[in-house]
């Protein structure tokens, strides 16, 4: 009998249910700029980086295996180490990758499209079971799969609590 080493397939679907997670606009107000002098910070008086983090954890923590992909520019602009970082250490561990990918595309054509399709270019290569995204940008979203977005608003992102609940209906549904 042969014995065979196998591999991992980057492109054989994953068995995973995935949430992309934007950070502006989601888990904290979406007036966020970087400059020299104060580096990444938000210009809404009053708010924080990162404020509704928690309300991440909280809802995915009944669902252990959900697992997460950022979809976020910081991605892009920083890097996906840097993102990763700057979520919990409970989301850090549940973090699979990131729509953006150096060795997968061109930064430019990857800036062109929309979000909605630059999360579905990505679920056509990492194929997961079942996936949904939240994210506060819905321009160019297809149609076809809108009912996997939750839409959040830019100044409240996570706190809304018609957001809470439309994740976790979609997390029972999944």
């Amino acid at each position: 009998m042969e014995s065979r080493l196998h591999l991992p397939n980057e492109h054989a679907p994953q068995k995973v249910r995935a949430c992309y997670v934007d950070f502006d606009g989601v888990l904290h107000d979406d007036a966020v700029y970087w400059g020299i002098k104060r580096g990444i910070h938000i210009r809404t008086p009053g708010r924080v980086l990162f404020e509704w983090m928690p309300i991440l954890e909280d809802l995915l923590a009944p669902h252990p295996d959900i697992k997460i992909v950022l979809s976020t520019s910081w991605v892009r602009v920083k890097s996906f180490e840097f993102a990763k970082k700057q979520l919990a250490p409970a989301l850090q561990e549940r973090v699979i990758g990131s729509t953006y990918h150096r060795r997968h595309m061109r930064i430019d054509a990857f800036e062109l499209m929309s979000r909605g399709h630059q999360i579905l270019r990505d679920v056509e290569r990492r194929k997961p079971v079942s996936w949904f995204a939240i994210d506060n940008d819905d321009f160019g979203w297809p149609d076809e799969y809108r009912d996997r977005l939750i839409r959040t608003e830019d100044h409240l992102g996570l706190s809304d609590r018609k957001v809470q609940d439309a994740i976790r209906n979609i997390l029972e549904t999944l």
